[in-house]
């Protein structure tokens, strides 16, 4: 496998770097008609911040930094699909306090080998998710080398679990409630909800969760021969990190995309997990992302860019069928 470090390391050899996959000024190109974002501070969910913090330009709304632990970085941003966007707008200048819709929920999580990346950088995939009718929540988690496994596994955890048991607020339906993560954010997914015991003290449980979808991430390989050794305790082995070996608790269906170029995360990853799944009894299903590279498997979630590969079609379609 390749390894998960940022080009920024200068460390490692231009070859074996992650390429960042979307960079601040191709986020704001990918945005074609934009979200307007707000700029309040972060803050704890409640029913005032999802009426006055919402804004809504490009078809679709977002509430920005919503607590959902009391740690750094342990905050997401909701995106709202244009009609329960608009309907939220009239409940604000209406004072009606009747909205009727339940919708779908994903829950994404973002990729940067474990120690970069940030939810502002991936509001193309709450804006692409919401314009299909989802409600998004895109978190931000905690890094290494100052945060190291399991806390970043645990914050992805805590933010299922916080939107889980806040779906209802938001108008999404806790029962269709989806997991998604790409690169580093695949295993911190996975991770958190094939193993019960990231769930758990929150009251939630794996199956819970009605899908998760992993895209082009690294679920089992011997970190300690590469520089994203850095994001595990010195201690650490796969044996006992990797989401491979950690399948605990019934489970959700799984379904497991790999770029057809990725020249990052080997396709080897999704074999094993796919394997270890398949060995507990859960219901798993595989992809390839023709002509994919490790940040075309991602970027092209963003509606403008849907040409470049099938990711995003392979994911709707699979969301839709599950949810």
């Amino acid at each position: 496998m390749k390894d998960l470090s940022k080009a920024t390391v200068q460390s490692v050899p231009r070859k074996n770097r992650l390429p960042k996959p979307i960079s601040v000024g191709v986020t704001a190109a990918l945005a074609v008609g934009g979200i307007a974002l707000a700029t309040q501070q972060a803050q704890a969910l409640s029913a005032l911040v999802i009426v006055n913090g919402i804004t809504s330009n490009g078809g679709v709304g977002v509430s920005k930094n919503i607590l959902y632990g009391d740690k750094p970085l342990q905050d997401l941003d909701i995106y709202y699909p244009k009609p329960l966007a608009k309907a939220i707008q009239s409940k604000k200048a209406t004072s009606d306090n009747a909205i009727d819709d339940s919708y779908p929920m994903v829950v994404f999580v973002h990729g940067g080998s474990w120690e970069s990346g940030n939810k502002d950088e991936y509001a193309f995939v709450g804006q692409s998710l919401a314009q299909a009718g989802y409600v998004t929540a895109v978190i931000n988690y905690r890094k290494a080398p100052e945060h190291v496994y399991p806390d970043y596994v645990e914050d992805t955890a805590q933010a299922i679990a916080w939107s889980y048991k806040n779906a209802e607020s938001l108008h999404a339906d806790p029962k269709r409630l989806a997991v998604i993560g790409h690169s580093a954010g695949a295993f911190n997914a996975i991770a958190a909800v094939a193993n019960e015991d990231f769930l758990a003290p929150y009251g939630v449980k794996p199956n819970d969760i009605a899908a998760v979808i992993g895209i082009a991430g690294p679920y089992s390989y011997d970190f300690r021969k590469f520089s994203s050794r850095t994001a595990f305790g010195s201690d650490a082995t796969p044996e006992t990190v990797m989401p491979d070996h950690q399948i605990k608790g019934a489970q959700p269906p799984y379904l497991l995309l790999t770029a057809e170029k990725d020249k990052v995360v080997h396709i080897s990853n999704t074999v094993k997990m796919t394997r270890a799944l398949k060995a507990a009894g859960v219901k798993v299903e595989t992809g390839e992302i023709k002509g994919a590279s490790h940040a075309t498997s991602i970027g092209a979630m963003a509606p403008p860019l849907r040409w470049v590969n099938d990711v995003r079609a392979q994911v709707l379609s699979y969301l839709d069928k599950t949810l």
